[in-house]
Order: structure tokens, then C-alpha cells, then sequence
């Protein structure tokens, strides 16, 4: 893909906006409700998140696959993949919207709190709210408009920083759940008119009204495995929650859970602008039958994963206690040994993922649904078994134990099938580079800010070992300097 490089930066700069602004949120949020409530709106935010996923990403997803395939040489088919996908996302909507809300006291009763049902039923209304806002989001995905989603992104992480925050300081709980409600809305307004717009201007093709139908089934075939995929990956990432709460019946522990849940997935936060690139861009290379540039794609994202991810996983690890302090307070420092396991077994869920959208832009999405379906199983089974007698830390043990497995069989079939491979100097050399951070990081300074420095300090090392032992090389830099060509 030719301008692979300039439009990761651009969606994982947004992403960093979108991120921190995320991050803000929690922090002011968890120290406005207290470990107790803030657990509850974990539960809350969580559960809708999972069931968003039905709709959310897997027909949308679809679409961009197929709009990536066709926006050069066939946009006439723009229009007709476009109505097709909006009448089946409403109608998917509206059913899920329904059934959640009916079921919310069941669920409720489920994880032992009644008190949970007027949460959960005022949460259904953010499944439409999200389900709108991602249409456009993967719509300008397949149309390769990645500005676009920068500024939509970034857009929607101010919206909702201010709504969360404001409305939780005056209505608790009930205003932040409604904050999430509100801000996709928003962003989904501005999309309208950006679509009005820019699309039209780009493609006028679309404007033809009869432009060609498109096969709602083509489109199902695609989305209901990755949908699975995605369902069953989120159900990973939240099930230890949702097991917490259920076991335990504590909501002090359930908060402290939902804090290291919410820290530990800033690596997947960071690459999460590479999945979005990496499946339209991989469906266009893989339809164009180019086995050499799909193998570049993959192979930009394996040193992305073993440059970056392996100092990142290290870091967040061996700061654990910091971190946690830093964005949640003194209240919260119960969780730091499960945040400092938690954050390694995500760093392996992180790779799992991302290459896990490189094999279904490829076309083969059902294996990351049967993989991550195995996967889901032995979390649950580990997670009851673990929790009980450890607690939360039971809780990252098992999730650790799982994501590992995951990331050794997505990089074997990832060599199998793409025929790319990280060389094993790099990934030795990262590793090793990644135990001198952890044995200096015990002699730095630790306080709750002055650790950003050490972890700045640290970071800059460890690319300094990876360029004299060259390992890192002029191609890796290369997106950092035409970021900074940017504008010149």
C-alpha cells in the first residue's frame, strides 16, 4: 500500500487522542465514584461494549473489506454496498437494542446485583448511539478517506471526554453511562456531512441512483465469522470482570479490576490504528493477487509489534504501582501485582489481534473466529478456577496463561500462510533489551510522576540498543520522519 506509512500515522495519532482522552476519563471518573461505583460502571460499559460488538464492527467491517476492493475501478458499486449495509445494520440494531433491553434484569440477577437493571436498561440506548457513529467510521476506512477518521476520531474523544465528565460529576454513574450515549451521536452528525461532502466530491459516481445492488449475503458471509471473532475476542478481554464481580460479590475488587482492565490495554490502544489499516489494505492486495506487497504489510506490522510492543509490555509491567497511582490514586494500589500481570498477558493478546485482522483482510476470518472461540472457553474455565482462591490476581494469571497460547498460534500460521517471519536476532535482542529495562527500572526513580521520566529514559535506551545492534533500521524510522515532514 502506497501511503501505508503517512495514513498509520495519521489514525495512530488520532488514536493517541482518542486514547488519552479515554484515559482522562477513567481517571477522573474513577476518583469522582470511588472504587465501588466505578466498578459498577466497568460492569455497565463493558457489557454494552460486548454486545455492540454484534453490530458494531462485523457487517461495517464487511463493508470496508468490499469498498476497499472496488472504490478505484468500480466506484458506481459505492452507493449500492453502502444502502445495502445500512439496512442491514438497522435492522440488527434494532433487534440487539431490544433484546438487550428486555434481558437487562436477567443479566442483572446473573452477576448477583438486582441494583444493576436501571444501568443496563439506560446502556441499551448506546448500542444504536455506537452503531451509528461506527458505520461511517469503517465506511471511510474502505474508502481509504484516513484524515477523515483522524478528525472524527479525535472529534469524538473531545465529545465524550466532556460529556462523561460532566454529566458524572452532577448524575454519578447515570450521567457517565449517558455520556456514551450522547458523544457518538454527536460524531455521527459530523459524519453525515463530511460523507455529503467529501464523498461525493471524490467519487460522483455514488450520486447515480441507479447504481448496481449488492448481495446482502456476500456481506453476511464475511461479517458473521469476524463478528464471532470480534464477540469472542471482547468476551476474552471482559470475562475476567464479569467473573469477578460474579464470584467474588465484591465491587471494591470488581473497581480495582476494571482499573488494571482499563491500564493494561494501552498496547492494544497503540496498535489499534494498525487493524484498522491492515484488513482493508490486505483485502485490496490479497483481490490484486500482489503476494509481495501482502507480505510487506505483514511484515511492517510484525517489527511495529516486536520494536514497540516489547519495551511498552515492559514498562507498563515494571511500573506498575505507578501507573496505577498516577491515574487512579492511593485507593486503587491494592491492584498493583495483578496490573503488573495483566499488562504481559495483553501485550501477547495485542499481537494475537493485529495479526488476527491481517489473516481476515486475507480472507480467512474463520480462523481467527475458531481460535479466539477456543480461546474464550479456556479463559472461563481458568478464570473459575483461579479467582476463587487468588482473587484478581487469579484473574490476570489465567488471562496471561490464555493470550499466550493465543499469540504462539497466530504467529505459527502467520509464518504458514504469509510466509513472513520476525528473524530471530530481533526478536532476541528486543527481548534481552527488555530485561536490562526491568533490572534498571528497580534503581530509578518510581514516585507517582517522576517514574515518566525513568519510563522515557528507559524507552530511548531501548532503541538504542536495537540501532547498535542493528536491528532497527532506516525503514522503521522512516513514518516517525515524514510525520515530521508533515506540513513542510
Amino acid at each position: 500500500m502506497k501511503h501505508f506509512s503517512r495514513a498509520l500515522l495519521w489514525l495512530t495519532v488520532s488514536e493517541i487522542v482518542f486514547n488519552v482522552s479515554g484515559y482522562l476519563i477513567h481517571s477522573v471518573v474513577g476518583r469522582l465514584l470511588g472504587p465501588n461505583d466505578y466498578g459498577r460502571y466497568g460492569l455497565i460499559v463493558n457489557l454494552t461494549t460486548t454486545v455492540i460488538i454484534l453490530i458494531g464492527n462485523g457487517i461495517p467491517t464487511a463493508m470496508s473489506k468490499y469498498l476497499a476492493e472496488i472504490f478505484e475501478t468500480h466506484p458506481e458499486k459505492i452507493r449500492g454496498i453502502k444502502r445495502k449495509t445500512i439496512f442491514l445494520q438497522t435492522t440488527i440494531m434494532t433487534a440487539v437494542t431490544g433484546i438487550f433491553f428486555l434481558l437487562s434484569r436477567p443479566i442483572a440477577l446473573l452477576l448477583g446485583d438486582d441494583t444493576l437493571t436501571p444501568l443496563f436498561r439506560l446502556s441499551s440506548l448506546i448500542i444504536p448511539s455506537f452503531a451509528a457513529a461506527s458505520f461511517y467510521f469503517y465506511y471511510f476506512t474502505g474508502l481509504h478517506f484516513f484524515r477523515i477518521q483522524a478528525f472524527l476520531k479525535t472529534t469524538r474523544a473531545l465529545t465524550r471526554m466532556t460529556f462523561i465528565i460532566l454529566l458524572a460529576m452532577f448524575f454519578g454513574v447515570n450521567g457517565a453511562v449517558s455520556g456514551y450515549i450522547i458523544s457518538p451521536l454527536v460524531v455521527f452528525g459530523i459524519a453525515i456531512i463530511c460523507d455529503i461532502v467529501w464523498t461525493h466530491k471524490y467519487f460522483p459516481a455514488v450520486g447515480i441512483k441507479k447504481s448496481p445492488g449488492f448481495p446482502a449475503k456476500k456481506l453476511l458471509d464475511y461479517a458473521w465469522p469476524l463478528t464471532l471473532f470480534l464477540l469472542f475476542y471482547q468476551l476474552i478481554t471482559s470475562l475476567d470482570l464479569f467473573l469477578v464481580k460474579a464470584l467474588l460479590h465484591d465491587d471494591h475488587q470488581t473497581g480495582l479490576y476494571n482499573a488494571v482492565i482499563t491500564v493494561g490495554n494501552i498496547p492494544y490502544y497503540l496498535f489499534y490504528a494498525l487493524t484498522i489499516i491492515l484488513l482493508p489494505a490486505i483485502s485490496k492486495t490479497s483481490a490484486n493477487r500482489d503476494e509481495a506487497e501482502t507480505r510487506s504489510l505483514v511484515n511492517k506490522s510484525l517489527r511495529l509489534l516486536a520494536l514497540i510492543l516489547f519495551p511498552t509490555v515492559t514498562l507498563l509491567s515494571a511500573y506498575s504501582g505507578p501507573v496505577i497511582r498516577m491515574f487512579y490514586g492511593h485507593a486503587y494500589i491494592d491492584a498493583t501485582t495483578s496490573m503488573g500481570i495483566f499488562a504481559i498477558g495483553n501485550g501477547f493478546l495485542t499481537v494475537f489481534y493485529v495479526l488476527a485482522f491481517a489473516i481476515s483482510g486475507a480472507g480467512l476470518v474463520m480462523i481467527p473466529m475458531y481460535v479466539s472461540g477456543a480461546g474464550l472457553i479456556v479463559s472461563a474455565v481458568l478464570n473459575t478456577l483461579l479467582i476463587p482462591p487468588l482473587g484478581i490476581v487469579g484473574s490476570a494469571i489465567a488471562t496471561t496463561i490464555v493470550t499466550f497460547v493465543l499469540m504462539i498460534g497466530v504467529l505459527a500460521f502467520t509464518d504458514r500462510h504469509f510466509k513472513v517471519r520476525i528473524p530471530l536476532k530481533l526478536w532476541l535482542i528486543s527481548f534481552g533489551s527488555s530485561a536490562i529495562l526491568v533490572l534498571l527500572s528497580k534503581y530509578l526513580p518510581q514516585g507517582s510522576f517522576s517514574f515518566l521520566v525513568s519510563a522515557a529514559v528507559l524507552f530511548l535506551l531501548h532503541f538504542g540498543i536495537l540501532r547498535f545492534f542493528g536491528v532497527l533500521e532506516d525503514a522503521d524510522i522512516a513514518p516517525l520522519r515524514k510525520l515530521l515532514a508533515i506540513g513542510k
